[in-house]
């Protein structure tokens, strides 16, 4: 999916980025707590892009 506007397009790029992140940290580490805070506050950005655009 390729968007018109960048702000979209970056902040798409980042939301996966922050779901591989939560899936390292979730199966590697053990760690919960702070990676489900981390995949609720990263995926929020982008729909708050979409939400401004």
């Amino acid at each position: 999916m390729i968007y018109e506007n960048p702000m979209l397009e970056k902040s798409l790029h980042f939301a996966a980025r922050i779901v591989k992140l939560y899936q390292y940290l979730s199966k590697e580490k053990k760690e919960s707590i702070i990676s489900k805070q981390i995949i609720r506050s990263g995926t929020s950005i982008g729909a708050n892009a979409n939400e401004a655009v």
